[in-house]
């Protein structure tokens, strides 16, 4: 189960009220959640208003070198109202993640790299992401991608057609409300 609940701190696509929630733990380097971004993708167009979906950090930085300067990247851009470009454009580019990307996509999204730069060598937003871990761990996450669906551990494939089928029995009822945690 989802031992940290929703809240409005979380980076959420979709309505805050749709019937089903879909949360990820991930991490910006892992290359199983690389390949399960387009799914996730693909799950939020063919869901559209009945499915919120909220991305949480949890960098492996033991097998992922770049993976807390990736997630501390998106939370720096979160705080100027462009988490989601961000956590695009790291999936999008992971295979180069580095130093030097991290600075070119906060230029791409319209953040200065220097703020960025700074932060990092601050930590500034390594609380924050540290945070999210804890509460995955708590959860039960020992991978990622690892999701819940309003609550429940999905331990099914990470692939459209399972996450499509246990989304649909969450809206149909099947499951906890999408407050669970």
């Amino acid at each position: 189960m989802l031992r940290v609940p929703v809240t409005p701190a979380d980076h959420r696509q979709g309505d805050p009220a749709a019937p089903v929630t879909l949360v990820e733990y991930g991490d910006y380097e892992c290359p199983h959640c690389g390949r399960a971004h387009p799914v996730v993708k693909a799950v939020q167009r063919h869901f559209g208003l009945r499915l919120a979906f909220v991305f949480r950090n949890f960098p492996l930085s033991q097998a992922h070198a770049h993976a807390e300067a990736a997630a501390e990247t998106a939370e720096f851009a979160g705080t100027h109202g462009r988490f989601w470009e961000m956590h695009d454009a790291l999936f999008e580019k992971q295979a180069f993640l580095g130093a030097g990307l991290l600075l070119e996509l906060a230029e791409a999204v319209g953040l200065s790299a220097d703020e960025l730069q700074a932060a990092l060598a601050a930590k500034a937003y390594a609380a924050r992401v540290r945070s999210d871990f804890i509460g995955g761990v708590r959860s039960g996450v020992n991978g990622t991608p690892t999701f819940f669906v309003n609550g429940v551990r999905h331990d099914g494939a990470p692939d459209v057609e399972s996450l499509v089928e246990v989304i649909e029995e969450a809206a149909a009822g099947g499951g906890p409300g999408p407050d669970a945690g």
